[in-house]
């Protein structure tokens, strides 16, 4: 059974439809989050793009097309500035069969034209994720002046995303009433709505009693959930977190390109060096599967590996012995 109408009469119109049907199933039947739904949709709209200039409909797309969506993806989608990387080219593959499966499920094709991963994918090669030295995260998170109401609400978003590994979502979102820093903890809502257990350190419960009582007073003009607002007492912005991030790491030199997530990364990686668990990590980052975790257990030896090379005298290369 194949969807009634007829797409080479209204196409956009049409693909419209099924991309806002998509988005209603993810939300209703798969439970997506909001930050979740807006990455799946924003991986679709090369997609459509593609389907527009090659003249398509969603029900036309045969494996041929596949493969020069995937080229074109590689290559010229981005225009001058040439394609995407493997790694964005393989996510939107995953989102693309994500689409599909659902067009069968709701009637309006009858075979997904798409193969199964196994079949046909894209191989990504696994970076290790970049994290910071103990000496860099200190510099980072004391570098906001906190003589400034932006200065300690700043300093109170640093020492959450290292002491509580969290991610730019999850802080995002956050409201006063996630908050129980007498018992040095939060409530998280993660990936999938899934709420989780976050703890902190004293640093981050003083960070965070000090912007409550006297930053976010001042930044509020009225009553409202959020936790970290603008100066305009609003819910600070995802953008505008991610350039402090920035901002901070430029000031307190520490390595280029840090982000957000450098902090998480910075976070689990050395709760692994002080010896916690592998398990307890992994509860604490909100990850399903350890095999999540398992990255950094890689980057914690790598780390022991760089520091036996250059250490060890039985280590050395042989010109260094001469």
């Amino acid at each position: 059974m194949t969807d009634p109408l007829n797409e080479s009469q209204q196409a956009k119109p049409y693909q419209e439809q099924l991309v806002q049907r998509y988005e209603q199933h993810l939300r209703g039947q798969m439970n997506r989050s909001d930050n979740t739904l807006r990455v799946y949709l924003a991986d679709l709209r090369p997609f459509l793009a593609f389907l527009t200039e090659q003249n398509l409909g969603t029900q036309q797309l045969e494996r041929q097309h596949l493969r020069q969506y995937l080229a074109w993806l590689s290559t010229s989608a981005r225009g001058s500035s040439g394609g995407y990387a493997r790694v964005s080219v393989a996510r939107k593959l995953v989102v693309l069969r994500s689409f599909y499966r659902f067009l069968v499920q709701a009637g309006v094709i009858t075979r997904n034209p798409i193969p199964s991963g196994r079949t046909f994918n894209i191989k990504v090669e696994k970076r290790l994720p970049t994290f910071l030295g103990k000496d860099e995260a200190q510099r980072l998170v004391e570098s906001p002046n906190i003589s400034t109401p932006i200065g300690i609400r700043d300093r109170a978003i640093l020492e959450l995303l290292y002491g509580a590994g969290l991610r730019l979502s999850e802080l995002h979102s956050l409201n006063t009433d996630n908050l129980r820093l007498d018992e040095g903890c939060l409530r998280v809502v993660g990936k999938g709505s899934k709420e989780r257990i976050a703890f902190v350190g004293k640093p981050a419960v003083q960070a965070m009693r000090l912007y409550l009582q006297q930053s976010r007073s001042v930044l509020a003009q009225a009553t409202r959930p959020a936790l970290f607002l603008n100066r305009y007492g609003r819910r600070l912005s995802r953008r505008s977190i991610e350039k402090l991030v920035s901002h901070y790491a430029a000031a307190s030199a520490t390595r280029p390109n840090v982000h957000t997530h450098t902090l998480r990364h910075t976070f689990a990686t050395h709760l692994l060096e002080g010896g916690a668990d592998l398990r307890v990590v992994q509860e604490l980052l909100g990850h399903e599967s350890p095999a999540t975790t398992q990255i950094y257990t890689h980057v914690t030896q790598s780390e022991a590996k760089k520091v036996y090379l250059a250490s060890h005298p039985r280590a050395k290369k042989e010109e260094d012995n001469g």
